[in-house]
């Protein structure tokens, strides 16, 4: 049987942590409003811009040099796979279900023959990555922030992903990361970034493709402005991304803290019941080694 002293110490240590995770989930709180908001904010825009590119896709426009990010190279046998981590834990499976999630997919394009690399970003993807497939990892980004990465850091994987796409290095890129669906979900999503994925706008009616290509009116002319955008719009799509995965982080934080500050508060309760039952315990056995000895007198 444990002393008194050392459960009182060990209640004393989980009271400890139940402070810490209690601090950790307010601050979690307060950073996930203003994540929700920013990644809120970015949906419409980007959203938009990808209807507005698979409008243009129904033109027909070929060519090379950029308008290769709508048309693709005519292969799909080198693919790039950028999972989108957290750099820092305690969130719960937050990061380990995006690390399983991408090694499923890179098994699935193996057995079907396809040459498959690595882009990660955030820590926790660098580091589960480096000890089981590191030969895969071309590049890393990492060091994201607390408040999630800028624009500069989405422009900054863009423009490297474009390099490579234009060198043939690959040619299909899909990016794995966690969508922001409340402060408690989050769903792992497959986006594909290069080429513009259009298959959501082959699936529309006659119609709705119809009345989908009058809202716009083009100038100077459809080819140059995707010259333009279609660069724009894999860093606007990264950027996205950073910011959904940002605010998936905070509330699956928020979450795991809440789970831990609750069960240190049960673990706190058990502990102290068998404090006071040993305490009984000792107090008990002491009156009776008293009684014995003045009965014996």
């Amino acid at each position: 049987m444990p002393s008194l002293k050392d459960i009182k110490n060990q209640i004393n240590s989980v009271g400890s942590t139940k402070k810490i995770t209690s601090a950790m989930k307010m601050v979690a709180a307060s950073k996930l409003r203003r994540s929700q908001e920013r990644a809120e904010a970015a949906r419409p825009y980007s959203s938009r811009l990808e209807e507005m590119l698979s409008s243009l896709a129904s033109s027909g426009t070929s060519g090379e040099g950029v308008i290769k990010l709508l048309t693709g190279s005519g292969k799909d046998n080198n693919y790039i796979i950028v999972p989108v981590t957290a750099d820092r834990g305690l969130c719960g499976g937050f990061n380990s279900s995006i690390n399983r999630d991408t090694t499923k997919l890179i098994r699935s394009l193996e057995e079907k023959g396809k040459s498959v690399q690595l882009i990660t970003v955030g820590k926790k993807s660098r580091d589960f990555f480096n000890r089981i497939m590191k030969d895969k990892i071309i590049e890393s980004f990492a060091d994201l922030g607390s408040a999630g990465a800028g624009y500069d850091v989405a422009l900054n994987i863009s423009n490297n992903l474009q390099n490579l796409y234009f060198a043939d290095k690959f040619d299909k890129c899909i990016i794995v990361y966690n969508k922001f669906k409340s402060a408690i979900s989050q769903e792992v999503t497959h986006q594909q970034l290069i080429p513009l994925d259009i298959r959501q706008k082959d699936e529309k009616t006659e119609d709705q493709k119809i009345q989908d290509s009058s809202i716009y009116t083009y100038e100077p002319d459809e080819e140059t402005i995707l010259k333009d955008l279609l660069p724009k719009n894999v860093s606007i799509q990264i950027f996205k991304v950073l910011l959904e995965s940002n605010a998936g982080e905070q509330g699956a934080r928020m979450a795991a803290m809440d789970n831990a500050t609750r069960n240190a508060g049960e673990m706190i309760d058990s502990l102290t019941l068998v404090y006071n039952r040993t305490r009984q315990a000792f107090i008990t056995k002491e009156l009776i080694e008293i009684i014995s000895g003045a009965e014996s007198v």
